[in-house]
Order: structure tokens, then C-alpha cells, then sequence
């Protein structure tokens, strides 16, 4: 019975002259799994599945460049070794979730903006798809073997071959010995694994807020904030790898603390109906989170739909309401 969970056997996979790197196919898997996964909640509350294409789009591309920028400007010397063009190497690895979560919202916001679609519920349908494409996206970490925790002899700790960095950027008390010129293989703690358990967990409890509890539009994604930061804390404080410290937290230990206490002071003060949204009388009150779409916007949605079908089958009339051949 193995003790541990091994390392990956290769990082990436060749198709002749073509490197496809695991790292950078988990992080596109993510990105498909979320946005498929959005465009299902989107027209659960009355929306064109379509409308969210170039939203996501306009998200991913900015989501990635912010990752980028953050990961680079705090762990510079980790990112780069010092060369600025590997700052452009991502298949490699660092991409700072809280500048891609900032970007994509950016990013996204700004093309909806362009199409007249509300953010808030767009936050909410985002929200808890934003957890399922994280946990994908973690096992990336695993692949290229970094980002793990302190040392372990636990039953699901990782096997780490691949420690060429360790004399460089680990502190003594974590290297694994040295025999010709070589660091022995270590276990250590699964970052990766418990990010995505939490993850998970996070994109469960989410469904569970959207169905039982009453919050106003857009406020979902604060609760995502809230939960997805309570479990970021506890696993960034395991990690060994080097980073910015204060007051005997990592720089991304204190982000999670402010980020927590701030969306849930907000999520509480802000995110509970006000007594004009209860629609007495009414089982889903129209702006709280879950409720179809205003009609307003329902209108929108259905016009870019007819639009999408016109396209796809010019000269074609399409009643209203109904679904074109090879839809959905």
C-alpha cells in the first residue's frame, strides 16, 4: 500500500513539435468547466446562454493577465529568477488568484457594461462556478510539483521529486538530505489537494446560500469571498515556499483576513432584503439572488437570442420561445 500520493510521472505531454503542458490544460479545463457551467445557471433565471460567450471571454483574458501581474510583482524573484522575460512563462506556473478574480470581474463587468447587462446577477451566477474551475485548476500545482506544504509522513502527503529549487529558495529545515550532489524525493503537505477539497465544499455551501437564505443580488459572490478566503488562510499557512511576511503571516494570509472580514461585513450589512425587496406575497422577490431575470432584461435576452438564431439559419423565421435544431 503506496503511503503517500506520488509524484506525477511528467508535466506536460508532446504532440510532435507541440509542449502541452498539464499546468496550462487544467487551468483552460477550469475555464471551459466554469463557463459551461454559468451558461446553464444564466438561463436558469431566464438568460441567453450566449450572452455570457463574450463576457467570459472579455473575463478569462483580463482574469489571466491580472493573475499574471499579481503572482509577478509579489514573488518576483520565484516567477522569474530574475529575467524578466520568463515573467510571460505561465505554463510554468504563478498566477495570483486574487489578481485573476479582480481581473476577470474587471473584465467581465466591462463587456457587460457594453451589452446593457446588469453585474449583479451576473456575480451570482459566477460565483460558485468560480470555485469548481479553481479546484480544477489546483491540480496544476500538483504536476509541476510546487506550491506544497510543510513536511509530512501523513498517508496523503506528495511524493516531490523535482527539488532542483529547494537550495535556492526553501529554508534549510525543509530540505530533504543530499546524496551526490542530488536532494533525496520528500513528502510534504498537499496544498493543491486541500485548496480543491475546499474548493468543492465552497461551490456546495454557495448552492446551499443561493436555495436557503435570502440575500439581495450580486451578494453571492461575497459569500464566495467569505468562504473561499476562511479556507485560503488555513492553507496558505502551511505552505513553505517563499513569500512576503508580516507580523508572522504571509502577505496572502493577511489578504484573506481583510478580504474575509470585509465581504462578510458587507455581505451581512448590505446583502440582507431590505423590507421594500420582501414582495409580500411573492415566493421569489424579484431582486434577490436566484429570482428570474427582470423583465426588462428578460426582453434583452430574448432579442439577442432571436439575433443568435437569425444568424445561424438566415432567412429562417423562429417563433419566440422555441429552442433551433441543434440548440442549447
Amino acid at each position: 500500500m503506496v503511503g503517500y500520493i506520488p509524484s506525477p510521472p511528467a508535466n506536460g505531454i508532446s504532440l510532435g513539435p507541440v509542449e502541452l503542458h498539464f499546468y496550462g490544460l487544467l487551468i483552460a479545463a477550469g475555464v471551459v468547466a466554469a463557463t459551461w457551467l454559468a451558461q446553464r445557471r444564466w438561463q436558469r433565471l431566464g438568460g441567453f446562454r450566449g450572452s455570457l460567450v463574450p463576457i467570459a471571454l472579455w473575463a478569462v483574458v483580463a482574469g489571466l493577465i491580472c493573475a499574471r501581474l499579481y503572482s509577478v510583482a509579489t514573488s518576483w524573484q520565484q516567477d522569474t529568477g530574475g529575467n524578466p522575460l520568463r515573467a510571460f512563462a505561465i505554463w510554468e506556473g504563478g498566477l495570483g488568484i486574487w489578481g485573476g478574480v479582480a481581473g476577470g470581474v474587471l473584465g467581465g463587468w466591462l463587456r457587460a457594461r457594453r451589452m446593457k447587462v446588469p453585474l449583479a446577477p451576473l456575480l451570482d451566477v459566477v460565483a460558485p462556478t468560480l470555485a469548481i474551475g479553481q479546484a480544477l485548476g489546483r491540480w496544476g500545482n500538483y504536476f509541476n510539483q510546487e506550491l506544497f506544504g510543510l513536511p509530512s509522513k501523513l498517508p496523503w502527503a506528495v511524493k516531490i521529486t523535482d527539488q532542483s529549487e529547494l537550495a535556492n529558495i526553501f529554508p534549510a529545515k525543509y530540505r530533504t538530505p543530499m546524496v551526490d550532489g542530488r536532494y533525496l524525493p520528500g513528502t510534504f503537505q498537499p496544498t493543491f489537494l486541500y485548496e480543491c477539497i475546499w474548493d468543492l465544499a465552497t461551490f456546495g455551501l454557495l448552492l446551499l446560500i443561493e436555495r436557503k437564505v435570502k440575500l439581495r443580488r450580486g451578494y453571492l459572490f461575497g459569500a464566495y469571498v467569505s468562504l473561499y478566503t476562511f479556507g485560503r488562510f488555513f492553507v496558505e499557512y502551511i505552505r513553505i515556499d517563499p513569500a512576503h511576511r508580516y507580523l508572522g503571516l504571509r502577505l496572502n494570509d493577511w489578504t484573506s483576513v481583510v478580504l474575509f472580514v470585509a465581504s462578510s461585513a458587507l455581505v451581512l450589512w448590505k446583502g440582507r432584503p431590505r423590507p421594500r425587496l420582501e414582495g409580500a406575497g411573492t415566493d421569489a422577490p424579484a431582486d434577490l439572488v436566484g429570482a428570474p431575470l427582470p423583465a426588462p432584461l428578460l426582453a434583452a435576452e430574448r432579442a439577442r437570442e432571436e439575433a443568435a438564431r437569425s444568424i445561424r439559419s438566415p432567412g429562417q423565421a423562429t417563433p419566440s420561445g422555441s429552442t433551433s435544431a441543434g440548440g442549447g
